[in-house]
């Protein structure tokens, strides 16, 4: 996974910038989706109940 981001890199910490770089992509996925609104709407339907 860390050869596809930096692919030059030597680094020695590798399991921890793998984790780190899982953790932005996953924090950014939601701040993706809370702008494109997916995730209001869906909130909004479940606390009406439908």
């Amino acid at each position: 996974m860390l050869e596809k981001v930096l692919p030059h890199a030597t680094l020695k910490a590798k399991p921890n910038l793998e984790s780190r770089i899982r953790t932005l992509k996953r924090d950014w996925t939601i701040i993706y989706d809370m702008l494109n609104e997916k995730t209001i709407a869906a909130l909004v339907r479940m606390s009406i109940g439908r």
